[in-house]
């Protein structure tokens, strides 16, 4: 068998050439591929050829090279550069690229970094591209900015597939393609940082280079810088910082969820006349806002055909179902923004007045509006909502329970089940991201003893991650979408975490708080047990002076004990003290806050 010849390097000459290619100019380099301009005579134009940075090694890993680049060059999609050629000469193997009128993402770059709203449409396409590879059983192995292509039509597509084989040479094994397409996923994260801040991340020019030094390769530390000369909106940080996390855990697992969290920023923030509202609209129309609750829109048909005296028992089967007092909410708020319910003194918040402006038909017509149970859900989704929908109906009774004398039980059992708005739509549009969302606020115990647990991020910072928009963003575009005013929808707001709760100097203030503290009572139940008792500590020194409640008031309603049922309970040994007043009578301001007539 003759010998091998050991690898060459590229001519040097002053005129190189590979083949027939005039080489003109390297676009770029990483340690493991090489981009290079150069003049094909055979048709006149210019091409771009991605070249491995060393020659294969012997004649089949040349051959092996060569078949695996004809079979990604198959690979057809618009995020994915078209193959001119798969050809080696004098044992370079290359890929050849129309290059048109287009520049690569690392020619267009500046240090001052590049404006969101033009850079992140470039970057979805290379991602879908990226993805379609992936699921075609295709890695990158070495994205790098110069394999960016970007075109005057506003095109971008990705070069390079097939140019870096897989480092272990485990192409068919499937658990080395999936992390291959997780590098890759990280990778453009990089890509994406680099061209938000104009700088690389590390300084280090070699993508491939700068993921070996973060975990779990590395110890550092990848976040975007605070200051540049393109401000970048908080949303859009949480997924770049997403994608390059310094947790695995936390990073996006495949290019699809990355895909998904980038779509959502753009179509809410980036362009022009999105909102939040844009991401649930067509969902709503084919799946309604939320589903019935089994059996609870049938009894309230059926409790429909009482006589009109029944209002007020008929609002009690209303509010077991979620999706129906929300339903009646809109209807009511909806006509009366049209005007079509006559000039009123403002928005209708309980169900026995949104009972008697529609009328016993709109009862009807709101039960039979709503999809069964559970809609589009399988049988696991079902149950998170489920279970979901128990907790907003707890925080409602929470809420009553903890509400200070005078104001409307109803109003406030509403404004609690409001505040959670974005959450449910979320779990009932977005099963999947909802469970994201849910996975990466979860805390992970420490790596090393001694060293505290790894803390999950806010359920803000995860939402912008998974789906580019805040949760709380969401419930606000439903609320206006009704036709709710801003005081409104400030009410259906909750008071941030990390804002001081003030003494309430108006009626509006004190339903927002009542509500707003009930939800983090609930919310105690799902944290750790071991930071339950801290967690309601917390909401006592948060709320307990502008509400008058006690750590055993909220301790009660942790456990779904109201204090009234704690005090004639004789298995209750707790320390005496006057019971919060409980009423249901008329609300603060009745005209406003949608009393009974």
């Amino acid at each position: 068998m003759a010998a091998v010849p050991p690898p060459r390097p590229l001519p040097s000459n002053a005129v190189r050439h590979l083949g027939r290619f005039q080489l003109l100019r390297l676009l770029g380099k990483s340690a493991r591929t090489m981009l290079w301009l150069v003049s094909d005579p055979r048709v006149g134009q210019e091409l771009v050829l991605a070249l491995p940075r060393t020659q294969p090694a012997d004649a089949a890993a040349l051959q092996h090279w060569l078949d695996t680049a004809r079979k990604a060059s198959r690979i057809d999609h618009p995020g994915l550069a078209h193959v001119i050629e798969v050809g080696e000469h004098d044992r370079w193997p290359y890929i050849a690229y129309d290059r048109g009128t287009a520049v690569t993402l690392a020619e267009r770059l500046s240090r001052k970094g590049m404006p969101p709203a033009e850079l992140v449409p470039w970057v979805l396409q290379v991602l879908q591209g990226m993805a379609f590879a992936h699921e075609a059983g295709f890695a990158h192995h070495d994205l790098q900015t110069c394999m960016l292509l970007l075109s005057e039509s506003g095109a971008c597509r990705l070069m390079g597939l097939g140019v870096a084989l897989s480092p272990d040479g485990a192409d068919t094994d499937l658990q080395a393609q999936r992390r291959a397409a997780e590098r890759d996923v990280l990778a453009l994260g990089l890509v994406l940082h680099h061209a938000l801040a104009g700088v690389p991340a590390l300084e280090l020019p070699d993508v491939g280079a700068v993921v070996d030094r973060m975990p779990p390769l590395g110890r550092d530390i990848v976040r975007l810088p605070w200051t540049g000369a393109h401000p970048i909106p908080e949303a859009l940080r949480a997924i770049v910082n997403r994608a390059t996390d310094r947790q695995e855990r936390q990073r996006y697992r495949n290019a699809r969820t990355f895909d998904r969290a980038l779509g959502g920023w753009l179509k809410t923030e980036g362009e022009p006349g999105g909102g939040p509202i844009l991401l649930l609209l067509d969902r709503m129309r084919t799946a309604g806002l939320l589903p019935a609750m089994p059996g609870g829109a049938a009894r309230a048909a059926r409790m429909a055909t009482m006589e009109r005296e029944r209002t007020i028992e008929l609002a009690e089967i209303v509010l077991q179902d979620v999706g129906l007092a929300f339903e009646l909410l809109r209807s009511v708020n909806g006509l009366k923004s049209r005007g079509a319910l006559g000039a009123g003194n403002g928005p209708i918040l309980t169900i026995r007045r949104s009972i008697a402006m529609l009328g016993l038909d709109g009862v009807r017509r709101a039960t039979q509006a709503l999809r069964p149970w559970p809609g589009p859900l399988n049988d696991s989704h079902a149950d998170d909502l489920s279970g979901l929908l128990g907790r907003v109906r707890l925080a409602g009774k929470v809420a009553q329970w903890l509400r200070p004398a005078g104001y409307d039980a109803e109003v406030v059992y509403l404004l609690a089940m409001l505040q959670n708005m974005g959450r449910l739509v979320v779990q009932y549009h977005f099963p999947e991201e909802s469970a994201q969302i849910r996975r990466l606020m979860q805390a992970a115990p420490a790596t090393r003893a001694g060293e505290p647990e790894e803390q999950g991020m806010s359920e803000e910072g995860a939402s912008f991650a998974v789906l580019g928009v805040d949760i709380e963003a969401l419930g606000t575009a439903v609320g206006r979408h009704w036709g709710l005013d801003d005081s409104v929808l400030l009410m259906c707001r909750r008071i941030p975490l990390a804002a001081p709760v003030h003494h309430a100097d108006t009626d509006d203030e004190m339903l927002r708080l009542s509500a707003s503290c009930a939800n983090e009572v609930v919310d105690s139940c799902s944290v750790p047990p071991h930071h339950c008792a801290a967690f309601l500590q917390r909401v006592v020194q948060r709320y307990g002076r502008a509400l008058g409640i006690s750590l055993r008031d909220v301790q009660l309603a942790a456990q779904g004990v109201s204090p009234e049922q704690a005090d004639n309970s004789e298995a209750a040994k707790v320390p005496d003290k006057p019971a919060l007043p409980h009423t249901s009578g008329a609300a603060v301001r009745p005209a406003q806050l949608g009393a009974a007539p």
